[in-house]
């Protein structure tokens, strides 16, 4: 069973868990019906933006859709690719480590996650510029920088592909 198929499944999984229709959960995530029947089946390879879309309107971290189906579970959006590297689970958070390529010359716009999300990344090579949309930061080579993710936030990669690690942290 590839990838898709697998994300397709969880999300139908999760859905059905919270008792949410298809229609719903296409309503609260923006995402279209059909779209999102073709993700559940599997006939539709899932972007990142997309998942972060749909997870965040059924109230769970992004590696839920993610872990324990293909390691490592690779995803890319319209300027990250991002590989869920480890999970880690608390009563008081979910932890999720990633390893990020932010493509040259490219902005990706991220809308507001769960209420209480935050993000931290280390760049390991190259400069982002990453952070709340409001006041972003440049963070260069062996630099950290963290953000409220609960409000929309970018990742840019002004001046050539950026390496990095990004945790995001979900409370409970």
């Amino acid at each position: 069973m590839d990838l898709a198929t697998r994300v397709g499944l969880r999300l139908r999984e999760l859905r059905e868990a919270q008792g949410i229709s298809l229609s719903e959960l296409a309503r609260r995530s923006k995402i279209g019906k059909g779209t999102l029947s073709e993700l559940e089946s599997g006939r539709r390879n899932p972007t990142l933006e997309t998942l972060y879309a749909l997870t965040t309107a059924l109230k769970v971290p992004l590696s839920t859709a993610l872990h324990n189906l293909a390691f490592p579970a690779k995803v890319s959006g319209h300027a990250v690719d991002a590989v869920l590297t480890e999970r880690f689970e608390t009563a008081a958070a979910v932890a999720e480590t990633y390893r990020v390529r932010i493509r040259a010359g490219t902005t990706q716009e991220s809308a507001a996650h769960t209420p209480g999300t935050t993000e931290d990344i280390i760049v390991l090579a190259g400069t982002a510029r990453v952070g709340a949309l409001s006041a972003p930061a440049l963070i260069g080579p062996g630099m950290h920088g963290s953000w409220a993710a609960d409000v929309p936030h970018l990742y840019q990669a002004p001046s050539g592909d950026v390496e990095a690690l990004l945790i995001v942290r979900y409370p409970q």
